[in-house]
Protein backbone atom coordinates (compact mmCIF):
# COMPACT_ATOMS: atom_id res chain seq x y z
CA UNK A 1 0.00 0.00 0.00
CA UNK A 2 1.33 3.30 -1.10
CA UNK A 3 2.29 5.61 2.01
CA UNK A 4 0.17 8.96 1.71
CA UNK A 5 2.04 12.29 1.94
CA UNK A 6 1.07 15.10 4.90
CA UNK A 7 0.07 17.62 2.13
CA UNK A 8 -2.28 15.21 0.46
CA UNK A 9 -4.06 14.05 4.02
CA UNK A 10 -4.21 17.69 5.15
CA UNK A 11 -6.25 18.40 1.52
CA UNK A 12 -8.07 15.46 2.06
CA UNK A 13 -9.04 16.67 5.46
CA UNK A 14 -9.88 20.17 4.30
CA UNK A 15 -11.95 18.70 1.43
CA UNK A 16 -13.82 16.03 3.36
CA UNK A 17 -16.10 18.49 5.23
CA UNK A 18 -17.43 19.69 2.33
CA UNK A 19 -18.52 16.59 1.06
CA UNK A 20 -21.04 16.36 4.19
CA UNK A 21 -22.39 20.15 3.91
CA UNK A 22 -24.65 18.92 0.66
CA UNK A 23 -25.71 16.17 -1.26
CA UNK A 24 -24.39 15.03 -4.69
CA UNK A 25 -24.89 16.93 -7.94
CA UNK A 26 -27.09 14.71 -9.59
CA UNK A 27 -26.87 15.16 -14.00
CA UNK A 28 -30.61 16.31 -15.43
CA UNK A 29 -29.24 15.91 -18.76
CA UNK A 30 -26.72 13.07 -19.94
CA UNK A 31 -25.05 14.59 -23.04
CA UNK A 32 -26.71 12.29 -25.47
CA UNK A 33 -30.27 11.87 -25.84
CA UNK A 34 -33.57 13.55 -23.95
CA UNK A 35 -33.97 10.96 -21.23
CA UNK A 36 -36.01 12.58 -18.28
CA UNK A 37 -37.28 14.92 -20.42
CA UNK A 38 -40.74 15.44 -22.36
CA UNK A 39 -42.01 18.43 -24.43
CA UNK A 40 -44.85 20.04 -22.59
CA UNK A 41 -46.19 22.91 -24.78
CA UNK A 42 -44.96 25.09 -28.20
CA UNK A 43 -43.72 23.43 -31.57
CA UNK A 44 -40.20 24.49 -31.09
CA UNK A 45 -37.89 21.76 -31.92
CA UNK A 46 -35.35 20.14 -29.22
CA UNK A 47 -32.43 17.65 -30.50
CA UNK A 48 -29.18 16.93 -28.88
CA UNK A 49 -26.10 17.96 -30.61
CA UNK A 50 -22.41 18.31 -29.46
CA UNK A 51 -23.11 17.52 -26.36
CA UNK A 52 -25.84 20.10 -25.51
CA UNK A 53 -29.75 20.76 -26.10
CA UNK A 54 -30.37 22.91 -28.29
CA UNK A 55 -33.71 24.47 -29.09
CA UNK A 56 -34.57 26.28 -32.08
CA UNK A 57 -37.87 28.95 -32.57
CA UNK A 58 -40.36 28.05 -35.25
CA UNK A 59 -43.34 29.97 -36.97
CA UNK A 60 -46.42 30.31 -35.30
CA UNK A 61 -45.84 28.87 -32.30
CA UNK A 62 -46.44 29.94 -28.86
CA UNK A 63 -44.05 29.36 -26.01
CA UNK A 64 -42.91 26.04 -26.04
CA UNK A 65 -41.16 23.84 -22.91
CA UNK A 66 -38.95 20.75 -22.69
CA UNK A 67 -39.36 19.78 -18.86
CA UNK A 68 -38.22 16.88 -16.47
CA UNK A 69 -40.72 14.41 -16.07
CA UNK A 70 -40.08 14.31 -12.50
CA UNK A 71 -40.99 17.37 -10.38
CA UNK A 72 -38.16 19.34 -7.93
CA UNK A 73 -39.25 20.70 -4.56
CA UNK A 74 -36.29 22.17 -2.80
CA UNK A 75 -33.30 22.50 -4.80
CA UNK A 76 -30.12 24.33 -6.43
CA UNK A 77 -29.92 24.10 -10.26
CA UNK A 78 -27.53 24.34 -11.94
CA UNK A 79 -26.47 24.99 -15.92
CA UNK A 80 -24.42 26.48 -19.39
CA UNK A 81 -26.82 28.48 -21.76
CA UNK A 82 -25.77 30.14 -24.72
CA UNK A 83 -28.24 31.89 -27.28
CA UNK A 84 -27.14 32.80 -31.07
CA UNK A 85 -25.26 36.08 -31.12
CA UNK A 86 -27.29 37.65 -33.60
CA UNK A 87 -31.33 38.65 -32.65
CA UNK A 88 -31.12 36.07 -29.64
CA UNK A 89 -35.23 35.41 -29.08
CA UNK A 90 -36.01 35.90 -25.07
CA UNK A 91 -35.98 32.82 -23.40
CA UNK A 92 -36.08 31.02 -19.98
CA UNK A 93 -36.00 28.26 -17.53
CA UNK A 94 -39.02 27.29 -15.98
CA UNK A 95 -39.12 26.19 -12.38
CA UNK A 96 -41.40 24.49 -9.50
CA UNK A 97 -43.49 25.02 -12.81
CA UNK A 98 -46.94 23.43 -13.49
CA UNK A 99 -48.99 22.04 -16.81
CA UNK A 100 -53.08 22.73 -17.35
CA UNK A 101 -53.36 20.42 -20.33
CA UNK A 102 -55.11 21.17 -23.37
CA UNK A 103 -59.00 21.67 -23.22
CA UNK A 104 -62.06 23.06 -24.36
CA UNK A 105 -59.78 23.87 -27.09
CA UNK A 106 -57.18 25.77 -25.72
CA UNK A 107 -53.48 24.74 -25.89
CA UNK A 108 -51.59 23.11 -22.93
CA UNK A 109 -50.69 26.33 -20.75
CA UNK A 110 -47.45 25.66 -18.46
CA UNK A 111 -47.09 27.96 -16.19
CA UNK A 112 -45.26 28.59 -12.69
CA UNK A 113 -41.41 30.44 -11.94
CA UNK A 114 -39.42 31.57 -14.79
CA UNK A 115 -35.87 32.56 -14.44
CA UNK A 116 -35.71 35.16 -16.99
CA UNK A 117 -33.19 35.03 -19.96
CA UNK A 118 -33.16 38.36 -22.07
CA UNK A 119 -31.10 39.34 -24.36
CA UNK A 120 -32.95 42.22 -25.28
CA UNK A 121 -31.28 45.87 -24.30
CA UNK A 122 -33.98 45.75 -20.97
CA UNK A 123 -31.60 43.06 -20.00
CA UNK A 124 -33.62 41.26 -17.11
CA UNK A 125 -31.64 38.32 -17.17
CA UNK A 126 -31.70 36.31 -14.16
CA UNK A 127 -35.15 37.95 -12.51
CA UNK A 128 -38.48 36.01 -11.77
CA UNK A 129 -41.60 35.93 -14.29
CA UNK A 130 -44.68 33.90 -12.58
CA UNK A 131 -45.17 32.64 -16.19
CA UNK A 132 -49.04 32.51 -17.26
CA UNK A 133 -50.14 33.43 -13.69
CA UNK A 134 -48.93 37.11 -11.42
CA UNK A 135 -46.55 38.10 -14.19
CA UNK A 136 -43.11 39.98 -12.93
CA UNK A 137 -42.27 39.31 -9.21
CA UNK A 138 -38.42 40.17 -9.39
CA UNK A 139 -37.69 42.86 -12.45
CA UNK A 140 -34.51 43.42 -13.49
CA UNK A 141 -34.30 47.14 -13.00
CA UNK A 142 -34.43 45.91 -8.86
CA UNK A 143 -30.85 44.42 -9.29
CA UNK A 144 -29.31 46.43 -12.13
CA UNK A 145 -25.79 45.19 -11.51
CA UNK A 146 -27.39 41.96 -13.37
CA UNK A 147 -27.98 44.01 -16.49
CA UNK A 148 -24.45 43.67 -17.44
CA UNK A 149 -23.90 39.92 -16.70
CA UNK A 150 -25.26 37.93 -19.55
CA UNK A 151 -23.20 37.85 -22.77
CA UNK A 152 -25.19 36.48 -26.16
CA UNK A 153 -23.10 33.97 -28.50
CA UNK A 154 -21.00 32.99 -24.92
CA UNK A 155 -21.85 30.26 -22.52
CA UNK A 156 -23.51 31.60 -19.00
CA UNK A 157 -23.72 30.14 -16.17
CA UNK A 158 -27.17 29.83 -14.55
CA UNK A 159 -27.85 29.65 -11.07
CA UNK A 160 -31.67 28.76 -9.13
CA UNK A 161 -31.77 27.67 -5.32
CA UNK A 162 -35.27 27.02 -4.55
CA UNK A 163 -35.27 26.18 -0.53
CA UNK A 164 -38.59 26.37 1.37
CA UNK A 165 -40.18 29.85 0.33
CA UNK A 166 -36.77 31.90 -0.81
CA UNK A 167 -36.18 31.49 -4.54
CA UNK A 168 -32.72 33.08 -5.54
CA UNK A 169 -30.96 33.48 -8.79
CA UNK A 170 -27.39 33.98 -10.22
CA UNK A 171 -25.91 34.71 -13.37
CA UNK A 172 -22.33 34.06 -13.75
CA UNK A 173 -21.56 33.68 -10.34
CA UNK A 174 -23.12 37.17 -9.26
CA UNK A 175 -26.36 37.21 -7.41
CA UNK A 176 -29.40 39.01 -9.21
CA UNK A 177 -32.76 38.05 -7.94
CA UNK A 178 -34.09 37.10 -4.40
CA UNK A 179 -38.24 36.60 -3.53
CA UNK A 180 -39.53 34.93 -1.04
CA UNK A 181 -42.96 33.10 -2.04
CA UNK A 182 -44.56 29.96 -1.30
CA UNK A 183 -47.52 30.16 -4.08
CA UNK A 184 -46.11 26.81 -5.04
CA UNK A 185 -43.48 24.16 -3.76
CA UNK A 186 -42.62 21.95 -5.82
CA UNK A 187 -42.85 21.60 -10.18
CA UNK A 188 -40.91 20.01 -13.20
CA UNK A 189 -38.22 22.02 -14.06
CA UNK A 190 -38.36 23.02 -18.13
CA UNK A 191 -35.90 25.09 -20.88
CA UNK A 192 -38.13 27.21 -22.82
CA UNK A 193 -38.23 28.31 -25.89
CA UNK A 194 -40.01 31.89 -27.08
CA UNK A 195 -43.57 32.10 -29.04
CA UNK A 196 -42.90 33.07 -32.64
CA UNK A 197 -46.07 35.40 -34.03
CA UNK A 198 -47.07 35.60 -37.21
CA UNK A 199 -46.01 39.28 -37.37
CA UNK A 200 -42.50 38.20 -36.79
CA UNK A 201 -41.52 35.32 -39.09
CA UNK A 202 -37.19 36.64 -39.22
CA UNK A 203 -37.85 35.25 -35.78
CA UNK A 204 -37.71 31.85 -36.58
CA UNK A 205 -34.73 29.61 -36.45
CA UNK A 206 -33.08 31.12 -33.47
CA UNK A 207 -31.11 28.74 -31.62
CA UNK A 208 -30.54 28.68 -27.51
CA UNK A 209 -28.35 25.58 -26.33
CA UNK A 210 -28.04 23.99 -22.32
CA UNK A 211 -25.44 22.11 -20.86
CA UNK A 212 -24.20 20.82 -18.00
CA UNK A 213 -27.61 20.72 -16.66
CA UNK A 214 -27.34 19.67 -12.90
CA UNK A 215 -29.27 20.01 -9.45
CA UNK A 216 -28.47 19.23 -5.80
CA UNK A 217 -31.50 17.96 -3.66
CA UNK A 218 -30.07 16.81 -0.63
CA UNK A 219 -29.05 18.23 2.41
CA UNK A 220 -28.86 21.65 0.87
CA UNK A 221 -26.48 24.24 2.19
CA UNK A 222 -28.02 27.88 0.77
CA UNK A 223 -25.73 30.60 -0.19
CA UNK A 224 -25.35 33.56 2.31
CA UNK A 225 -27.25 36.20 1.58
CA UNK A 226 -25.90 39.54 0.06
CA UNK A 227 -27.06 42.22 1.62
CA UNK A 228 -26.86 44.56 -1.42
CA UNK A 229 -29.69 42.58 -2.92
CA UNK A 230 -33.30 43.40 -2.34
CA UNK A 231 -35.00 40.91 -1.71
CA UNK A 232 -39.15 40.67 -2.92
CA UNK A 233 -40.80 39.59 0.16
CA UNK A 234 -44.74 38.15 -0.84
CA UNK A 235 -45.34 36.40 2.29
CA UNK A 236 -48.05 38.39 3.86
CA UNK A 237 -46.45 40.71 6.93
CA UNK A 238 -43.76 38.86 6.92
CA UNK A 239 -39.94 39.41 7.74
CA UNK A 240 -37.77 37.04 6.56
CA UNK A 241 -34.11 36.79 7.55
CA UNK A 242 -32.67 38.15 4.96
CA UNK A 243 -34.90 41.36 5.33
CA UNK A 244 -33.63 41.40 8.83
CA UNK A 245 -30.37 41.21 8.44
CA UNK A 246 -30.78 44.49 5.61
CA UNK A 247 -32.51 46.15 8.26
CA UNK A 248 -36.35 46.17 7.29
CA UNK A 249 -38.72 46.14 10.07
CA UNK A 250 -42.65 46.03 10.13
CA UNK A 251 -44.18 49.49 10.18
CA UNK A 252 -47.93 47.94 10.51
CA UNK A 253 -47.90 44.26 12.38
CA UNK A 254 -50.76 42.93 10.38
CA UNK A 255 -53.03 42.42 13.60
CA UNK A 256 -53.59 45.99 15.71
CA UNK A 257 -53.43 49.40 15.22
CA UNK A 258 -49.87 49.95 17.38
CA UNK A 259 -48.02 52.56 15.98
CA UNK A 260 -50.41 54.20 14.10
CA UNK A 261 -53.44 56.85 14.78
CA UNK A 262 -55.28 59.55 12.74
CA UNK A 263 -53.78 62.23 11.73
CA UNK A 264 -53.84 65.46 13.15
CA UNK A 265 -55.52 62.74 16.40
CA UNK A 266 -54.18 61.00 19.16
CA UNK A 267 -55.72 57.96 18.81
CA UNK A 268 -56.72 55.16 15.77
CA UNK A 269 -60.07 56.47 13.96
CA UNK A 270 -63.40 54.62 15.95
CA UNK A 271 -64.89 54.02 12.12
CA UNK A 272 -63.59 54.19 8.54
CA UNK A 273 -61.21 51.42 8.85
CA UNK A 274 -61.15 47.65 9.37
CA UNK A 275 -58.29 44.76 10.15
CA UNK A 276 -59.12 41.28 8.63
CA UNK A 277 -56.86 38.62 7.75
CA UNK A 278 -54.02 40.38 8.00
CA UNK A 279 -55.06 43.61 5.71
CA UNK A 280 -55.71 47.41 6.55
CA UNK A 281 -58.75 48.36 4.87
CA UNK A 282 -60.18 51.69 4.06
CA UNK A 283 -64.28 51.69 4.20
CA UNK A 284 -66.00 52.60 1.09
CA UNK A 285 -67.62 55.66 1.79
CA UNK A 286 -68.84 56.98 -1.15
CA UNK A 287 -65.70 58.95 -2.40
CA UNK A 288 -65.81 61.60 0.25
CA UNK A 289 -62.39 62.08 0.85
CA UNK A 290 -62.14 62.23 4.37
CA UNK A 291 -65.52 61.75 5.41
CA UNK A 292 -65.11 58.32 6.73
CA UNK A 293 -62.60 57.64 9.44
CA UNK A 294 -60.20 60.10 8.00
CA UNK A 295 -56.02 59.45 6.87
CA UNK A 296 -53.81 57.64 9.47
CA UNK A 297 -50.30 58.17 10.16
CA UNK A 298 -47.80 56.26 11.84
CA UNK A 299 -46.48 57.75 15.16
CA UNK A 300 -42.72 57.50 14.43
CA UNK A 301 -41.22 60.01 12.36
CA UNK A 302 -38.78 59.79 9.58
CA UNK A 303 -36.14 61.33 7.40
CA UNK A 304 -34.58 59.02 5.10
CA UNK A 305 -35.66 55.73 4.49
CA UNK A 306 -36.51 52.85 2.45
CA UNK A 307 -40.94 52.39 2.59
CA UNK A 308 -42.53 49.23 0.65
CA UNK A 309 -45.89 47.77 1.04
CA UNK A 310 -48.39 46.01 -0.60
CA UNK A 311 -51.95 47.44 -2.16
CA UNK A 312 -55.26 46.38 -3.58
CA UNK A 313 -57.94 48.93 -4.91
CA UNK A 314 -61.23 48.85 -6.04
CA UNK A 315 -62.52 49.55 -9.62
CA UNK A 316 -62.38 53.31 -9.84
CA UNK A 317 -60.64 53.69 -6.42
CA UNK A 318 -58.57 56.65 -4.66
CA UNK A 319 -56.04 56.56 -2.13
CA UNK A 320 -52.36 57.34 -1.23
CA UNK A 321 -49.42 56.92 0.85
CA UNK A 322 -47.67 60.92 1.67
CA UNK A 323 -44.45 61.03 3.21
CA UNK A 324 -42.84 64.17 4.85
CA UNK A 325 -46.33 64.79 5.98
CA UNK A 326 -47.13 68.42 8.39
CA UNK A 327 -50.47 67.52 9.79
CA UNK A 328 -50.86 71.15 11.09
CA UNK A 329 -51.32 71.48 7.26
CA UNK A 330 -54.66 70.77 5.61
CA UNK A 331 -54.92 70.06 2.03
CA UNK A 332 -56.27 73.37 -0.37
CA UNK A 333 -59.20 74.75 0.59
CA UNK A 334 -59.15 73.54 4.33
CA UNK A 335 -59.90 70.19 6.11
CA UNK A 336 -59.00 67.29 4.35
CA UNK A 337 -56.08 65.03 3.84
CA UNK A 338 -52.92 66.58 5.92
CA UNK A 339 -50.28 68.33 3.70
CA UNK A 340 -47.23 66.00 2.48
CA UNK A 341 -45.69 64.47 -0.55
CA UNK A 342 -48.10 61.75 -2.04
CA UNK A 343 -47.00 58.30 -4.04
CA UNK A 344 -50.27 58.28 -5.75
CA UNK A 345 -52.85 55.29 -5.99
CA UNK A 346 -55.35 55.59 -8.06
CA UNK A 347 -57.38 53.31 -10.68
CA UNK A 348 -56.18 55.32 -13.77
CA UNK A 349 -58.83 54.19 -16.45
CA UNK A 350 -61.65 55.01 -14.69
CA UNK A 351 -61.01 57.52 -11.91
CA UNK A 352 -61.82 61.16 -13.47
CA UNK A 353 -58.64 62.40 -11.17
CA UNK A 354 -56.36 61.02 -13.98
CA UNK A 355 -56.98 63.46 -16.45
CA UNK A 356 -56.88 66.38 -14.18
CA UNK A 357 -53.51 67.82 -13.45
CA UNK A 358 -51.17 68.41 -15.93
CA UNK A 359 -49.18 65.78 -18.03
CA UNK A 360 -50.67 62.98 -16.06
CA UNK A 361 -49.37 64.46 -12.87
CA UNK A 362 -52.13 62.50 -10.80
CA UNK A 363 -51.66 59.48 -12.53
CA UNK A 364 -50.65 55.83 -10.34
CA UNK A 365 -46.95 55.58 -8.99
CA UNK A 366 -46.77 59.35 -9.73
CA UNK A 367 -45.21 61.98 -7.72
CA UNK A 368 -49.42 63.89 -6.83
CA UNK A 369 -49.76 67.33 -8.87
CA UNK A 370 -45.57 67.51 -9.81
CA UNK A 371 -44.45 64.34 -11.25
CA UNK A 372 -45.98 61.98 -13.71
CA UNK A 373 -45.28 58.14 -13.64
CA UNK A 374 -42.17 57.08 -16.67
CA UNK A 375 -45.08 55.02 -18.05
CA UNK A 376 -42.95 54.53 -20.89
CA UNK A 377 -41.07 52.35 -18.23
CA UNK A 378 -43.94 50.37 -17.49
CA UNK A 379 -46.05 50.04 -20.73
CA UNK A 380 -45.51 46.35 -21.70
CA UNK A 381 -44.05 44.93 -18.67
CA UNK A 382 -46.66 43.03 -17.20
CA UNK A 383 -46.33 45.31 -14.21
CA UNK A 384 -49.69 47.62 -14.51
CA UNK A 385 -51.73 47.13 -11.58
CA UNK A 386 -55.50 46.10 -12.03
CA UNK A 387 -58.15 46.31 -9.55
CA UNK A 388 -58.60 43.64 -7.17
CA UNK A 389 -54.69 42.26 -7.53
CA UNK A 390 -52.54 42.82 -5.10
CA UNK A 391 -49.59 45.12 -6.37
CA UNK A 392 -46.20 45.87 -4.93
CA UNK A 393 -45.09 49.87 -4.00
CA UNK A 394 -41.70 50.73 -2.42
CA UNK A 395 -40.64 54.59 -1.71
CA UNK A 396 -36.88 55.27 -1.24
CA UNK A 397 -35.25 58.62 0.27
CA UNK A 398 -32.15 58.77 0.82
CA UNK A 399 -29.95 61.37 2.73
CA UNK A 400 -28.79 63.39 -0.03
CA UNK A 401 -32.64 64.02 -0.97
CA UNK A 402 -32.65 61.73 -3.74
CA UNK A 403 -36.45 60.16 -3.91
CA UNK A 404 -37.65 57.20 -6.46
CA UNK A 405 -40.87 55.83 -6.72
CA UNK A 406 -41.50 52.15 -7.48
CA UNK A 407 -44.31 50.41 -9.12
CA UNK A 408 -44.27 46.66 -9.00
CA UNK A 409 -40.45 46.28 -9.50
CA UNK A 410 -40.22 49.14 -11.99
CA UNK A 411 -39.05 53.06 -11.33
CA UNK A 412 -41.85 55.40 -11.63
CA UNK A 413 -40.46 58.22 -10.61
CA UNK A 414 -37.10 60.32 -9.52
CA UNK A 415 -36.59 63.59 -8.42
CA UNK A 416 -33.89 65.21 -6.04
CA UNK A 417 -36.22 66.92 -3.13
CA UNK A 418 -35.54 70.44 -2.78
CA UNK A 419 -33.46 70.74 -6.13
CA UNK A 420 -34.27 73.62 -8.37
CA UNK A 421 -36.21 71.43 -10.44
CA UNK A 422 -38.11 70.43 -7.29
CA UNK A 423 -39.10 74.01 -6.89
CA UNK A 424 -40.41 75.05 -10.25
CA UNK A 425 -42.46 71.98 -10.57
CA UNK A 426 -44.14 72.87 -7.14
CA UNK A 427 -44.44 76.42 -8.08
CA UNK A 428 -46.88 75.27 -10.94
CA UNK A 429 -48.80 72.99 -8.79
CA UNK A 430 -51.84 72.87 -6.15
CA UNK A 431 -49.45 73.05 -3.63
CA UNK A 432 -47.72 76.78 -4.94
CA UNK A 433 -48.76 78.43 -1.72
CA UNK A 434 -47.87 75.82 0.65
CA UNK A 435 -44.84 77.41 2.42
CA UNK A 436 -41.68 75.13 2.43
CA UNK A 437 -44.04 72.25 0.80
CA UNK A 438 -42.48 69.01 0.69
CA UNK A 439 -39.08 69.99 2.66
CA UNK A 440 -39.46 68.99 6.17
CA UNK A 441 -36.39 67.29 7.25
CA UNK A 442 -38.75 64.59 8.86
CA UNK A 443 -42.16 63.42 8.95
CA UNK A 444 -44.79 60.63 9.63
CA UNK A 445 -45.88 58.29 6.78
CA UNK A 446 -49.50 58.49 5.91
CA UNK A 447 -52.44 56.39 4.59
CA UNK A 448 -55.04 58.17 2.94
CA UNK A 449 -58.67 57.51 3.14
CA UNK A 450 -60.29 58.82 -0.08
CA UNK A 451 -62.97 57.40 0.48
CA UNK A 452 -63.06 54.17 -1.34
CA UNK A 453 -62.31 50.91 -0.23
CA UNK A 454 -57.91 50.25 -0.92
CA UNK A 455 -56.35 47.41 1.09
CA UNK A 456 -52.95 47.36 2.59
CA UNK A 457 -50.38 45.32 3.65
CA UNK A 458 -46.56 44.19 4.07
CA UNK A 459 -46.12 47.91 4.98
CA UNK A 460 -42.18 47.45 5.59
CA UNK A 461 -39.45 50.77 6.73
CA UNK A 462 -35.76 50.57 6.81
CA UNK A 463 -34.02 53.80 7.92
CA UNK A 464 -31.09 54.94 5.05
CA UNK A 465 -27.78 56.73 6.66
Amino acid sequence: MRALSLPWLLSAFALAPLALQAGPWEPLFNGRDLSGWKQVAGNATYEVAAGCIVGTTVNNSPNSFLATERPYGDFILEMEVMQDAEQAKNGGVQFRSELRPAQNGKPPLVFGYQFEIDPAPRAWTGGIYDEARRGWLYTGDMNPRGATLYRTGQWNRLRIEAIGSSLRTWVNGVPVASVADSLTPAGFIALQVHSVSKTDPAAAGRKTRWRDIRIQTRDLVPTPDDASVFQRNLLPNDLSPAERAAGWRLLWDGSTTAGWRGARKTTFPAAGWKIENGELIVNESGGAESKNGGDIVTEAEFSAFELQLEFKFTPGANSGVKYFVVEKLDSIGGGGSAIGLEYQILDDKKHPDAKLGRDGNRCLAGLYDLIAPDTLRVKGLGVIPKPGEWQHARIVVRPDGHVEHWLNGVRTVAYERGSAEFNALVAISKYKKTPGFGLAPKGPILLQDHGNQVRFRSIKIRELK
